[in-house]
Formats: structure tokens, sequence, C-alpha cells
């Protein structure tokens, strides 16, 4: 009887230090629900990132308001009419002397 129960406990931990310390034990679960959560946190940037984009989209097709200020900062773009001025600050104008 002593035998047997030796040779269950040997078996029991031979069994949890497999469960425990092996490559498809608890500690790559632990690292895998890890990577999960990482992954699902850049997931969740990128999605606000393309609603963002997308919003931006659907506004320079429908508004021209929108390409207009898209013209007018990314490009440097006036209107018929307008007067363009250029400011340049005092210090850099002093230095560029």
């Amino acid at each position: 009887m002593r035998t047997l129960i030796v040779a269950l406990l040997v078996l029991l931990a031979v069994l949890q230090a497999q469960l425990w310390l092996s490559d498809g034990g608890y500690r790559e679960v632990w690292r895998l629900r890890a990577q999960a959560g990482a992954q699902e946190a850049e997931n969740q940037s990128l999605l606000d990132r393309n609603i963002a984009l997308e919003a931006e989209v659907v506004d320079l097709k429908q508004g021209l308001a929108a390409a207009e200020e898209r013209a007018r900062t990314d490009l440097g773009m006036i209107r018929e009419a307008e007067t363009f001025f250029q400011v340049i600050p005092a210090e850099k104008a002093a230095s560029d002397r």
C-alpha cells in the first residue's frame, strides 16, 4: 500500500511539473494572454486612427471647406483677390542680415 501511495505521489509530481513547466503549460498560457492583451490594445489604437481617417475622407468628399482648409495648410494655397503676408519673427530677421 505504501508503495502505491509513493508511486501515485511521484506520478502527481511529474504531472504537475509538466503542467507548470512544459511548453503547453500555464507559463505558455500566461504569455499568450499577455500577448493577446497587447495586440488588443494595438488594434484599438489602430481602429481609432481608422475611424478618424474615415471621418476625414467623408468630410473631404462632401464638403469644400475641408478641402480648402487642407489646401491652405498643407499646400500654402490662397484664394483669388487675397493678399498673402509672411511674418518673419524679429530674431530671425536680425540673424539673416
